[in-house]
């Protein structure tokens, strides 16, 4: 159980895929405008990143791998991920109007995000269990959403701030995130895997 709580806080904290990785950065800087539209797609992406992840665990390891077609991992897990986003766009267009109107391009790009992508190449290539690749993407997925909801506050902050013109919009995002990257970055070292 030890283990488990070490991986899956490692992949919260100390192995964040946005703040120590830089991997998912269109999604993290384009939908951290708004604090609720932060904490749903956080939500979507951890969704989508465990599911995917779980499928493809099962695929490597029960199709590729006995037919010796692992060279085709890749294509494969992009084809799940793009089957599980397509569903889960259709589930909040039907239920949430709103929040899919918030998202806009961005709900679909979680299918080319990296981070859900890398999530299950890591998964494979450290040859995790099927427990050890569920906690590694429910970690994953509350560390992109934790780091998304935190840049969202972040900004949501700055718009009552003086800033210069200059940095307004996109520029004190960036200052934003190499900021909170500093801060997670101490954290590295804390808990090895």
């Amino acid at each position: 159980m030890n283990e488990y709580l070490l991986l899956f806080m490692g992949a919260v904290v100390v192995n964040n895929f946005v703040l120590t990785r830089f991997l998912g950065l269109c999604i993290f800087f384009g939908v951290s405008k708004n604090l609720s539209a932060s904490g749903g797609m956080g939500m979507a992406v951890t969704a989508v990143i465990t599911l995917s992840s779980m499928f493809a665990w099962l695929v490597y390891n029960y199709i590729l791998v006995p037919f010796n077609v692992t060279f085709l991992t890749t294509i494969v897990f992009v084809l799940l991920i793009a089957s599980f986003v397509q569903l889960l766009e259709m589930i909040v267009k039907k239920y949430t109007p709103n929040l899919h109107k918030m998202w806009g391009i961005y709900l679909l790009l979680i299918a080319t995000n990296c981070v859900v992508l890398g999530v299950p190449l890591i998964n494979v290539e450290s040859h995790f269990s099927f427990m050890k690749s569920l906690v590694n993407a429910v970690g994953s997925g509350v560390g992109f959403a934790m780091a998304i909801v935190l840049m969202a506050s972040c900004r949501e902050k700055l718009r009552l701030a003086d800033v210069p013109k200059s940095l307004d919009g996109l520029g004190i995002a960036f200052i934003v995130a190499g900021c909170l990257a500093l801060a997670f970055f101490g954290f590295s070292g804390m808990i090895t895997l």
